[in-house]
């Protein structure tokens, strides 16, 4: 990493954090976190110069993606209605134990009649068909897909619809915004947090064991031989079979749960690369300029055959790109007139072959 540019490793905007009325209750500004954000939340250019724009003001959106076609501008609005409408419940409900009862029953509530139903058939289908139904131009529809593919969901995958009008919806009424001063701000506010209320935090120790007592998880083990104990509960951020092979251990679980991790699947694996940038990006698409997130992708056909080819256990020959330009969503992580960007993408976490001409392995 360049010592003048400062780079996110992994997550870099926060649209659920901005909405999330957990975050909010913790007020991580009395820490120090800041929240900044871009002129523009997301763009999406296409090769010939025409580009699909999320605006900070759903006025401005419509009135761009009116541009793909008269009607699309009423449609935006129209999705924005809906959410405005059920959005708020709908993020308590992700953001409550489940089950979710009473924002489920206020959803249920406001969901009532034949507009019930028929939400529900949207939100289930692929957004590939959903962006169809609701756009006559391409714009609307490539703002849809490729906010589905944030969720690594293809545009054919069943739900990807529900997925894509989600975080579409949150960027129009929350934005992408980023913590000032890289993601670690957001880390650095809930440890400050934490240490404030006279907790402890220990790193760079490995948890070894997950210590289970009654079909309870009571504590950890650690590779110092240390045993810690929990007063409420035990919360591991690792993958599913690591958590019950290996810390809960087999002993400890359902035969039923073992049958079930045979099945796990891994999802797309990610490759990324971060740069340290003289000057900004010499977009040919002027609506590129100012977003934060950039799409890049040949229309909704692109991330279709991308997909497809991820399936395969192909290395995709033009891979669908969510490109971040850091410095422009937040002055901060680098001097003016440079730009701190990276950009990612996905491969099969087992290569069998190259989509493309390079003759790419794996290894």
């Amino acid at each position: 990493m360049h010592p003048d540019y400062v780079s996110d490793l992994f997550s870099a905007f926060y649209p659920l954090a901005a909405a999330s009325p957990v975050l909010a209750r913790l007020d991580l500004a009395a820490e120090g976190l800041r929240w900044s954000h871009t002129p523009r939340v997301l763009a999406h250019p296409l090769p010939d110069g025409r580009c699909a724009v999320l605006e900070r003001r759903v006025q401005d959106t419509s009135a761009g993606l009116a541009h793909f076609a008269a009607a699309d501008g009423a449609s935006w609005e129209s999705l924005y209605g809906t959410w405005r409408r059920l959005g708020p419940d709908l993020v308590d409900a992700l953001f409550t134990p489940f089950p979710p009862i009473r924002a489920g029953l206020r959803l249920a509530t406001k969901l009532r009649g034949p507009a019930g139903p028929r939400l529900a058939r949207s939100l289930a289908l692929p957004v590939r068909r959903l962006g169809e139904e609701e756009f006559v131009g391409e714009g609307g529809r490539l703002l849809l897909a490729g906010n589905a593919l944030h969720a690594d969901l293809a545009p054919e995958a069943a739900g990807s619809g529900g997925f894509g009008w989600l975080m579409s919806m949150l960027g129009q009424s929350h934005g992408f915004p980023v913590p000032v001063g890289g993601a670690g701000a957001l880390t650095a506010a809930l440890v400050g947090r934490l240490r404030r209320r006279g907790e402890v935090l220990r790193c760079g120790e490995r948890v070894t064991s997950v210590a289970v007592r009654g079909n309870t998880a009571v504590g950890v083990g650690t590779d110092g031989g240390e045993t810690i104990g929990a007063r409420r509960a035990v919360l591991a951020d690792t993958s599913a079979t690591t958590l019950y092979r290996d810390l809960v251990g087999e002993d400890s679980l359902p035969s039923r749960l073992l049958r079930d991790l045979e099945r796990f699947q891994w999802d797309f694996a990610t490759f990324k690369v971060d740069w340290a940038l003289a000057g900004p990006v010499p977009w040919t698409a002027p609506g590129a300029v100012g977003a934060g997130t950039v799409h890049l992708a040949d229309g909704v056909d692109g991330p279709t055959r991308f997909a497809a080819q991820i399936a395969m256990g192909r290395a995709p020959d033009e891979p669908f790109v969510l490109f971040g330009q850091m410095t422009t969503a937040d002055p901060s992580r680098s001097r003016t007139g440079t730009e701190s960007a990276w950009a990612y993408t996905h491969v099969p976490q087992h290569v069998t072959a190259d989509a493309g001409p390079d003759n790419i392995t794996g290894r």
